[in-house]
């Protein structure tokens, strides 16, 4: 069989970047897509603004003439401001923290509204959207929080329509990433990074748990779910660069929210 096909959103850099990674890695073609994205790791280098819909559109029909289908679209593009991580109050930081309303949360669905028909043409397929903690604890302010809470919704929600159709939605909570941001923060003191990433996951980490969860045969039960990613990594025995474990911080920062079962239409 052709290797699956896979669109990563948001790319460039980040969770994105090990994401698309990991899943080139797993026998994936990747289309990894974001507005400076140029080395891919082997991936299909896609710049991409996805606040543009036409853009974004324009992607899934250059994979419809390519590809024919879709196997996997991980949601993982996000506007992130400099002050997200401020402690000030959201009154009193940059109204620009909004952005992550519209690239972040609004286009995950847009790029599963086109995503759709092309995952529908494959056997089955997967959207796993990367989320966090914040989407049921205070973290980085309202803003932060409403996009996490809105992507798992969106996860809960795409699930009732798709059910029966082989199409499965899954958001995951990833940890703290061990991303090249971060470990730049501790240059120079490699004893409080390898202290921190105890306590972290690599941007890749994600990346095999999607694959995992893809091949799972058992995908359709876990539908809609939103799942702590060092908890899936237990249930499918993945370990982490170095054999590391990450911890699930469930105890300290909350546990996913289950959907209802209740469907008014």
């Amino acid at each position: 069989m052709e290797n699956p096909v896979a669109v990563v959103t948001g790319a460039s850099r980040g969770a994105g970047r090990g994401i698309a990674a990991a899943l080139i890695a797993s026998g994936w073609q990747v289309y990894a897509t974001g507005r400076t994205v140029t080395d891919a790791d082997g991936a299909i280098a896609v710049p991409l603004d996805h606040s543009d819909d036409a853009a974004v559109g324009a992607l899934f029909d250059r994979i419809a003439d390519e590809r024919g289908r879709l196997d996997l679209l991980v949601n993982n593009a996000a506007a992130v401001h400099d002050e997200l991580t401020s402690p000030k109050p959201f009154w009193e930081k940059s109204i620009a923290l909004a952005d992550v309303l519209d690239v972040g949360l609004r286009s995950a669905y847009i790029a599963s509204w086109y995503a759709a028909p092309l995952l529908l043409a494959a056997d089955k397929g997967l959207i796993a959207f990367t989320s966090s903690p914040g989407s049921v604890c205070y973290m980085h302010g309202p803003a932060y929080g409403a996009q996490k809470a809105g992507l798992d919704k969106l996860a809960a929600d795409m699930a009732v329509d798709f059910r029966g159709t082989g199409v499965a939605t899954v958001s995951i909570w990833m940890g703290i990433l061990l991303t090249e941001k971060l470990r730049a923060a501790f240059s120079g003191h490699p004893e409080a990074l390898a202290k921190t990433a105890e306590h972290a996951e690599t941007p890749e980490f994600t990346g095999y748990l999607i694959n995992a969860l893809y091949h799972d045969p058992e995908l359709a039960a876990v539908s809609g779910r939103t799942v702590i990613g060092a908890e899936l990594a237990h249930r499918y025995g993945i370990t982490d660069e170095g054999g590391r474990v990450p911890p699930s911080h469930r105890d300290m920062l909350g546990a996913p929210r289950e959907p209802s079962a209740v469907e008014v239409r």
